[in-house]
């Protein structure tokens, strides 16, 4: 285990990996759009979760450009997967536990398939990529938007939603991920259930915690993220705590407002800064949408603020990643702490 066998120390253990990483750790950009570029029809409530029945070959083959563009943490294709949601597609529960374990696995295969054919110059003197675990919130399930607002309806309760993450969680868990990635989470209950389920069910695979934001105050609920933050911070579980699928333009007041509450590690990666619109499954452009320069050239900003992980989300691409890891990589920040780029 990359983390150690001993007593959990999530934050610790993730620092370290940074820290054998050369101080600056690649992790992967996002999935569905780049699963669309290589033929995927995507028009479907499972999203990218789609490709783990009908094109887990497309899945692979995007991991393997992520770790081509120098990943070093690549994140798996089950944000919209659920077991309810396979099962409303004809799968048996046993075959949708399967499909999430695919999951995990195809992205252990492009790892093993890269170590063993790919350009690994991007990595000399790095260690093994890791690969995370991607959770999406109840919101990702209901394909509805409900992520960017956190509007469960006023009958949704803790236990609702620990009964329905829970198997979920467990499925994921024993895959063997190096790591599990809780994204988009757009409301403190949501957080809270997502602690109280990794210590219930003894969770040793470290986590992080990443929040989504309108408005660079809050969460997507109106939740203030500082009392998100805190959620994150108060589980020994949860290795880095963030923001994502969030305009770039928020990013920096989100880095210090979170600051306040955590000394863990701050994760960050952003969209591209253009609105989803629920009603038609579409991104359109929007006041302050940043191309890949732009978004590039906040990076050093994100560091100096105290940004320990950054990255990109939805419409971000493994031309995004390559050119953010190369800014990291070039410039000299000898006065920043050492950073994992996402």
């Amino acid at each position: 285990m990359w983390f150690g066998g001993g007593p959990i120390d999530a934050a610790g253990a993730l620092r370290g990996f940074v820290r054998e990483a050369g101080g600056c750790a690649v992790v992967d950009g996002g999935l569905g759009t780049e699963l669309e570029a290589h033929g995927a029809d995507l028009h479907d409530a499972l999203w990218s979760a789609k490709c783990l029945a009908s094109a887990p070959h497309l899945i692979r083959k995007v991991h393997l450009d992520y770790l081509e563009a120098g990943a070093d943490v690549i994140i798996s294709a089950s944000y919209q997967a659920t077991i309810e949601g396979f099962q409303s597609r004809g799968f048996s529960r046993d075959e949708s536990e399967e499909l999430l374990r695919r999951s995990v696995h195809v992205a252990q295969e492009a790892r093993r398939v890269f170590a063993a054919e790919g350009d690994r110059s991007s990595r000399r003197g790095r260690p093994p990529a890791l690969v995370a675990a991607s959770v999406g919130s109840y919101g990702a399930y209901r394909a509805d938007g409900s992520e960017y607002s956190g509007d469960y309806g006023k009958s949704m309760t803790k236990e609702d939603l620990k009964n329905f993450h829970r198997r979920r969680l467990q499925v994921l868990a024993g895959a063997g991920p190096d790591l599990i990635a809780f994204e988009t989470i757009p409301n403190k209950l949501e957080a809270q259930v997502y602690a109280e389920l990794l210590e219930e069910n003894g969770i040793r695979i470290p986590a992080w915690f990443s929040f989504t934001s309108k408005d660079g105050v809050n969460a997507a609920s109106g939740d203030p993220i500082n009392e998100c933050a805190a959620v994150a911070d108060s589980c020994p579980r949860v290795a880095a705590v963030g923001v994502n699928c969030t305009a770039p333009r928020f990013i920096h007041g989100l880095i210090l407002s979170i600051k306040k509450v955590t000394s863990k590690p701050i994760v960050v990666y952003p969209n591209s800064g253009e609105s989803y619109v629920a009603e038609t499954n579409e991104w359109v452009d929007s006041d302050g949408a940043t191309g890949t320069d732009d978004f590039v050239s906040r990076v050093g900003e994100w560091r100096r603020a105290g940004a320990a992980l950054i990255g990109g989300c939805c419409r971000t691409s493994p031309a995004t990643v390559r050119a953010i890891a190369r800014a990291v990589r070039e410039a000299e920040y000898d006065d920043i702490p050492a950073v994992a780029v996402l």
